[in-house]
C-alpha cells in the first residue's frame, strides 16, 4: 500500500494545475536565458577593460572605444547562445553535476569564441582585438561558474525540502531497480520521488523496501499511470526481457509519460567499467567489485582513518575520562562495554563502547523483544528501560561511541562506513542486505546523516551499498561534516 504522504502528493492534479507547474518551470527556465544574456554583455564588457585599461597581456597597439565593438558584442552574444541551445545547456539535467555543466558551457564558449576569431579576421578592421574576446570568454566561464553553483545550490534545496520533484515509478526491484532506489534515497537534491514498484516476483512485489512501497505486478501499470501523477518511468528489467520493455515503452508513450530504461550491461555501475581501444573496437571490462573499496582507494581511505582516527581520539580523550568517571559513580560495572559485532565479510571483532546501560543488560534482550519499534534485522527501543540516566546522556550526544576510534585505530572499522551489525542480525540478512558487508563497518555513515534510528534497516542498506559504490574522498570528508551538526542536534539517536 501506498503510505497517505506519498498517494496525496502523486495523485493526479488537474490540467490547471499541470498547466501552472509548466508555467513555473518555463518561467525559471526564462529566468536563467535571461540571467546568462545579462552575463554575457558583462564579460564582454570585462573583456573591454582588461584589454584598454588594464593591458592585461599584451600593450595596445589601437585605441577603440567600447561603442566601437558593438558589432563583435552582438555576434559574440548570439553565438553563445546559439552553441549553449545546440549543446543542450538548457536542455533539462536533473542528475547533471556543476563539473559536467561548466565543462559543456566552456566548450560552447570557445566555439563561439572561435566564430568571431574567424569574423575579426574576414571582415573586421584592426581596430578590433582578438585577445579581448579570449578575455572575455574567460571572464564568461567564471561568471557562469557562480551563476551555476547558485542556481544549483538553489534547486537543491528547494527539491529536498519537496518543492518541485518529480514523481517516479520503478519497474523492476531486482539488483538494477535497487540501485535506482538507492541514488534516489541517498541524493534527495536531484528532486526525484518515487511512489513505488512494480515487480513480477510474487515476493518483491508484495513486499516494501524501506519507504518504497510494492504495488504489484508489471500488468498494473496502466492502472497506476491513471491513477497517479506519474512524471517518469524507470524500467529496471533485464534486457532478456526486451519485448516486454519495448511493450511498457509503448504503454508509456500512450499516457504521455516519460520512460527510462536502466541497461542491464553486466548489471554493474559505469564507475566500475574501465573502456579500452581493441584495434578500434571499444571495448568494455568490468572491474573486481567484489572486495568493495580495494586498491588505491583503499590505501587512502585508510590513510583518512589513521589521520583523523588518531586525531579524533586525541581530541575526545578529556570527554571519554569525564564519562567514565560518571558511568563509575551512577551504577557498577565496568566502563568499557565490549561486545561482539561482523566486520568486513562478516568477520568478527570486539567493538569497544562506554557502557551506556546498567550490568547485564543483554541477558534482559528477550524479556525485552516485544518492545522493539525496529523493522528488520535490529532491535531498538526508543525509551530502553536497561538505560542509565548517565547512558542517556551519553547516546544522545554519541559520546558511548568514541572509545570506537580505537577500533578505527586497530583496522576493525573505519570512521566512515556501514553501521557494525551483531552477527544474530546478519544471519537473518537477505543476500542483497549482506553487500552492505563488503566494507568494514564506520563509526558514521550516510544512514548517520540520514535519520539513524528513524530509518527503516532496508532504507539503511540501501544507503550502504549507495555509499560503497560511489565511494571518495570528497565524499567521506561530506559525512564526517555534517556528521557533527547531526550528533549534536541529537536526531534519531536512542
Amino acid at each position: 500500500m501506498i503510505s497517505p504522504s506519498v498517494e496525496a502528493a502523486s495523485r493526479r492534479p488537474d490540467e490547471a494545475a499541470q498547466s501552472r507547474r509548466k508555467a513555473r518551470t518555463g518561467l525559471r527556465r526564462l529566468l536563467v536565458f535571461l540571467s546568462d544574456v545579462v552575463l554575457i554583455n558583462v564579460a564582454f564588457v570585462l573583456g573591454y577593460v582588461a584589454r584598454y585599461h588594464w593591458q592585461l597581456f599584451r600593450d595596445i597597439e589601437y585605441n577603440a572605444t567600447l561603442g566601437d565593438y558593438w558589432p563583435i558584442q552582438v555576434l559574440f552574444m548570439l553565438a553563445v547562445l546559439a552553441f549553449f541551445w545546440l549543446d543542450g545547456v538548457y536542455a533539462p539535467h536533473r542528475a547533471l553535476s556543476w563539473l559536467d555543466q561548466i565543462w559543456t558551457i566552456t566548450g560552447s564558449v570557445l566555439k563561439a569564441m572561435f566564430i568571431v576569431w574567424v569574423a575579426i579576421f574576414i571582415y573586421g578592421p584592426a581596430v578590433y582585438s582578438r585577445l579581448l574576446i579570449a578575455e572575455a570568454g574567460v571572464f564568461l566561464v567564471a561568471m557562469l561558474g557562480v551563476s551555476r553553483a547558485i542556481k544549483n545550490a538553489y534547486e537543491a534545496r528547494r527539491r529536498a525540502q519537496g518543492i518541485g520533484v518529480a514523481n517516479v515509478l520503478i519497474v523492476g526491484a531486482g539488483e538494477l531497480g535497487r540501485a535506482v532506489m538507492r541514488t534516489l534515497f541517498a541524493r534527495p537534491e536531484l528532486g526525484y520521488r518515487c511512489i513505488g514498484f512494480v515487480d513480477d516476483d510474487p515476493q518483491r512485489g508484495h513486499t516494501d523496501i524501506g519507504r518504497f512501497p510494492a504495488l504489484g505486478e508489471v500488468s498494473m501499470l496502466p492502472d497506476l499511470l491513471q491513477r497517479y501523477q506519474v512524471d517518469e518511468v524507470v524500467i529496471t528489467l533485464p534486457w532478456s526481457a526486451q519485448p516486454k520493455i519495448l511493450e511498457l515503452i509503448e504503454v508509456c508513450r500512450a499516457h504521455r509519460v516519460r520512460a527510462r530504461v536502466v541497461p542491464s550491461l553486466l548489471q554493474i555501475n559505469l564507475r566500475n567499467l574501465d573502456v579500452d581501444d581493441f584495434g578500434g573496437i571499444p571495448m568494455l571490462s568490468p572491474r573486481d567489485a567484489q572486495d568493495g573499496i580495494g586498491g588505491v582507494n583503499w590505501v587512502i581511505k585508510r590513510g583518512m582513518d589513521l589521520v583523523f582516527g588518531g586525531l579524533f581520539l586525541l581530541l575526545g580523550l578529556p570527554v571519554i575520562g569525564i564519562a567514565c568517571l560518571a558511568i563509575r559513580l551512577e551504577s557498577p560495572g565496568p566502563v568499557i562495554f565490549t561486545q561482539v559485532r561482523a566486520g568486513k565479510n562478516g568477520k568478527p571483532f570486539k567493538l569497544y563502547k562506554l557502557r551506556s546501560m546498567y550490568k547485564d543488560a543483554d541477558q534482559m534482550r528477550e524479556q525485552l523483544m516485544a518492545m522493539n519499534e525496529a523493522r528488520g534485522p535490529l532491535f531498538k527501543i526508543k525509551d530502553d528501560p536497561r538505560r542509565t540516566r548517565v547512558g542517556r546522556v551519553l547516546r544522545k550526544l554519541s559520546i558511548d561511541e568514541l572509545p570506537q576510534f580505537w577500533n578505527v585505530l586497530k583496522g576493525d572499522m573505519s570512521i566512515v562506513g556501514p553501521r557494525p551489525a551483531l552477527p544474530s542480525e546478519v544471519a537473518q540478512y537477505a543476500d542483497w542486505h549482506r553487500e552492505r558487508l563488503r566494507v568494514q563497518p564506520g563509526i558514521t555513515g550516510l544512514w548517520q546523516i540520514s535519520g539513524r534510528s528513524e530509518l527503516s534497516f532496508d532504507e539503511m542498506c540501501l544507503l550502504d551499498v549507495y555509499y560503497i559504490e560511489n565511494w571518495s574522498p570528497s565524499l567521506d570528508l561530506k559525512i564526517m561534516l555534517r556528521t557533527i551538526p547531526y550528533v549534536l542536534s541529537g536526531r534519531g539517536a536512542y
